[in-house]
């Protein structure tokens, strides 16, 4: 914010100082600042609706998430969703409950640092060398990754074993995810170089019981319902309090992610 363009927020009749703002601004990251800055005044335009709620109702605690939860557990019902809810989400997204994709796969790395333009250069080259080479003779894989992987996999013929999303870096993942089994047509580049990469295994999810995922689902729902009924808490408070200075989106909340 530009020196001498702050407009005053008021929650009732308490301002909030641009110094407050400010301070509360290191745990807001954003593209832009003023979208920080409303970030962070939105927060303490929330902190202090709750503080002044309480303060009403008399609610006092030692700390204050342990008064917030208090005046939350008071003022706010979130009912817990029904079976036939439950039953409903699982019937409507059953692509989403099953059993992970799992892929063994073997791969060789070519090791080269990511600012090493002339490395990264050479190890292009022969990772090339070595894919026609394996196109030619398959069964070559394993020495060729015992000769020339920098991965500790090297010592297994270049074995990962059995992965599952999330195991490897992003990078890989996304690239090696959409391989069909056999060795890669090119070699997958990451920041650590190059990958010469054959997926000896693809095992696709299976769909789960509903037993299996009720209590998941429940959760689910119910923290989707909290979320939701506090959004429409603090717009009410609010209402109720009065906010100036600032368009006051519940959404830019920590307490409504």
């Amino acid at each position: 914010m530009e020196v001498g363009t702050y407009t005053p927020v008021r929650v009732g009749a308490q301002v909030l100082t641009e110094e407050a703002i400010a301070a509360e601004l290191q745990y807001h990251s954003a593209a832009q600042l003023d979208e920080a800055w409303q970030a962070a005044a939105t927060s303490l335009v929330v902190k202090t609706l709750l503080e002044q709620r309480a303060a009403q109702l008399g609610i006092e605690a030692a700390s204050e998430e342990e008064r917030t939860a208090l005046l939350l557990e008071r003022d706010m019902q979130v009912p817990d969703p029904t079976e036939a809810q439950c039953l409903h989400y699982f019937q409507s997204n059953r692509q989403r409950f099953q059993t992970p994709v799992l892929l063994a796969v073997s791969h060789i790395l070519l090791p080269a640092a990511p600012d090493d333009v002339q490395q990264r250069d050479q190890q292009r080259i022969l990772a090339t060398q070595l894919l026609r080479q394996l196109q030619t003779d398959p069964d070559s894989f394993t020495p060729l990754a015992q000769q020339y992987s920098a991965c500790p996999s090297s010592g297994q013929g270049g074995s990962l074993g059995q992965l599952s999303k999330g195991q490897t870096v992003e990078e890989f993942e996304r690239q090696v995810w959409r391989l069909p089994v056999g060795l890669a047509e090119q070699p997958v580049e990451t920041r650590f170089g190059f990958h010469l990469v054959r997926v000896d295994q693809r095992v696709e999810g299976e769909p789960l019981d509903y037993e299996h995922v009720a209590t998941r689902i429940r959760q689910y729902l119910h923290e989707q319902a909290t979320r939701t009924a506090l959004s429409q808490y603090l717009q009410l408070l609010s209402h109720e309090i009065g906010v100036d200075g600032i368009p006051f989106a519940t959404a830019g909340s920590p307490l409504v992610q």
